[in-house]
């Protein structure tokens, strides 16, 4: 190993569950400053199934947890998000954006208003951002209290049986919503809850003292139905779910509405505005869009990497690919991208161009693979 390799490996942050990774035989890889596993001795397949027909861990503590507290800090926090904070209940949460002035996407967050009678809101920021968003919360709400929680972990249980699985450790999570947290006490250890995650499956995300989480973690992996997973499921789950990635997906060019996430801005956001970029977002859904992102299904076994032309059928190019991977659910390839609005309608016939040659694809509705939240 180069000296310089050695360096870069000596920097990388860990998570609390890196030990446990490691004695698990993860093949670890840096990832967004973090030595994070990319997968384990099953193989991303293996990983990927499991998580759709039983339970799979993730850890997702490289991820941002901070607590946003302060007077009025819901209506604060609207001059930096689309979303209607304000109407946010009690253990309620929402998926919404950080948007700049061109009202491009900085990135993309989970808002949760916690339970009491100060107005406090728990945010969970992607893992190559939190600094930068960290940053920009405290330049532009400076009079609002900011709490980094960098001394807890946070992973991810997900699947058909996470309810069932999770609920033998600490009864009574079952009966959480889709989209709602709750404070539960697991053996003296309080660990904040929510009902959501990133995979298109019912699952929770679990805030843990950094302490205690290899033990918890080691609880759930005691069950059968449980299994780690790695990075590279991750991924390719949340592109069966038709999820978009930060930085490849969506990024600073890209709107909310172009990425098709108008459903995560409410009416009285559409309406009054009041935070960056809201006259673009109002431009575009009231005269429409000049690109849109698609689901695209490719014929054949190559998969389409980001980056790769999309064109027409007289060769012309008409957009590009940001995701694309081998579905395991589906046995193919798939992608996403975004296109010219006049071949963004399903049943569109394209070709992606992959290695110097055009191959098909066709324009599909996302998901590629139906959502099962819990909805009960």
């Amino acid at each position: 190993m180069s000296d310089l390799a050695t360096a870069q490996k000596e920097t990388l942050a860990r998570t609390p569950l890196h030990a446990l990774h490691v004695a698990e035989g993860a093949r670890m890889v840096p990832f967004a400053g973090y030595a994070m596993p990319v997968q384990y001795k099953a193989g991303i397949i293996a990983e990927h199934l499991h998580t759709r027909e039983k339970a799979g861990l993730f850890d997702v503590s490289h991820m941002g947890q901070a607590v946003l507290s302060g007077p009025d800090a819901a209506r604060k926090l609207e001059r930096l998000v689309p979303a209607d904070i304000i109407g946010l209940a009690s253990g309620r949460q929402r998926y919404t954006q950080f948007l700049n002035e061109a009202g491009g996407i900085i990135d993309d967050l989970m808002v949760t208003r916690l339970p009491g009678e100060d107005e406090r809101l728990e945010l969970i920021v992607n893992a190559a951002n939190k600094e930068a968003d960290f940053a920009h919360l405290r330049a532009r709400l400076s009079d609002l209290k900011l709490d980094v929680l960098d001394d807890r972990a946070l992973m991810a249980l997900q699947g058909p049986k996470a309810a069932a699985v999770l609920a033998k450790l600490v009864p009574g999570v079952e009966t959480v919503a889709f989209m709602s947290w709750r404070a539960f006490d697991w053996e003296g250890t309080e660990l904040f809850i929510s009902r959501s995650g990133y995979t298109g499956e019912d699952g929770y995300e679990i805030s843990v003292p950094g302490a205690q989480a290899e033990e918890f973690a080691a609880r759930l992996l005691a069950n059968r139905d449980v299994m780690l997973i790695g990075l590279g499921a991750r991924d390719s789950l949340r592109l069966e779910a038709g999820l978009c990635l930060h930085g490849h997906d969506i990024d600073t060019q890209t709107s909310p509405i172009e990425a098709g996430l108008a459903w995560s801005i409410q009416k009285r956001r559409r309406q009054e505005g009041g935070f960056p970029g809201a006259e673009r977002l109002k431009r575009e859904l009231a005269d429409g869009l000049t690109r849109k992102r698609v689901g695209l299904e490719l014929a054949g076994k190559a998969p389409a990497r980001e980056g790769a032309e999309l064109t027409a059928q007289d060769g012309r190019v008409i957009g590009r690919v940001t995701s694309g991977g081998f579905a395991p659910s589906l046995g193919r390839p798939i992608a996403c991208g975004y296109v010219e609005r006049d071949f963004a309608a399903p049943g569109s016939d394209l070709n992606v161009i992959v290695r110097g040659t055009p191959l098909a694809a066709r324009v599909v509705q996302m998901p590629f693979v139906p959502h099962r939240y819990f909805r009960g």
